[in-house]
């Protein structure tokens, strides 16, 4: 995917996040996140947008920190996620092209402006499907290319780093297959080396597996962000299980 692609999707995805979060109201609880409540959805999801928005506005080259939460409810708030999230697509879409700025895993990306651009399009995509899943009633769809695209920013980015859970104390190997056409015949795949250092992972289907997760490319990408219950576990189910019990990010 382009980089205008991401930036697309996450115009949509944040308006549907905060319609569904209108319809909810602040005060109904998150299924997908049981801790939290509608507005604590909000204010996450507004406040990582206002982060990122003054890390590629300001060209910052080392990390800065989350500002305050806002003290808002209700009406207020979902007026100020609208605002943040419309701050947020209107700076990375005047950015330059040849921006330098900090970014925080490695996971493969031509420039920061695409990296912010793709993080972000994933990180409202995944909270939009959390404030439906508040609403109630049918989830708006996940596009398989950029499902695909999510699952390899999470293996390859955020478990390639320090401070993924995943771990285990001898060579493990997981594989990952998402399903990309009706039948299930056609697909990405991914071998994730499981050992007492960080994963890492290869966007191919090298030698054996001790377990797969599997699936259609959205409900897997849901499932691999635990929003959804895993489509289909080959192998080694406690594999699969330490998985589950230790990838959230």
């Amino acid at each position: 995917m382009e980089t205008a692609d991401f930036l697309q999707t996450l115009d949509r995805e944040g308006r549907l996040l905060a319609a569904a979060a209108e319809e909810a109201g602040t005060e109904a609880k998150v299924p997908t996140c049981p801790e939290w409540q509608v507005r604590d959805l909000l204010r996450h999801t507004g406040a990582v947008h206002r982060w990122a928005t003054g890390i590629v506005a300001d060209g910052h080259t080392a990390p800065r920190p989350f500002g305050d939460l806002p003290d808002l409810d209700g009406a207020e708030l979902v007026t100020w996620y609208r605002d943040s999230h419309r701050r947020l697509v209107d700076t990375l879409a005047a950015a330059s092209r040849d921006l330098d700025c900090w970014t925080f895993h490695p996971a493969p990306s031509p420039s920061p402006l695409a990296f912010w651009t793709r993080r972000q399009a994933h990180e409202t995509a995944v909270h939009r499907y959390d404030a439906e899943s508040a609403r109630g009633g049918t989830p708006s769809p996940i596009a398989t290319e950029f499902a695909v695209d999510g699952i390899d920013e999470l293996l390859r980015g955020f478990h390639a780093r320090a401070r993924s859970r995943v771990r285990t104390d001898g060579p493990r190997v997981l594989r990952v297959r998402a399903a990309t056409d009706a039948d299930g015949c056609e697909g990405a795949v991914w071998t994730v080396r499981l050992s007492a250092e960080p994963p890492v992972t290869t966007p191919d289907e090298a030698g054996e597996a001790d377990a797969e997760l599997a699936g259609p490319a959205d409900r897997l990408y849901l499932a691999l962000w635990n929003r959804q219950p895993l489509p289909r576990v080959t192998g080694d189910a406690a594999l699969a299980a330490l998985w589950r019990e230790t990838s959230a990010i």
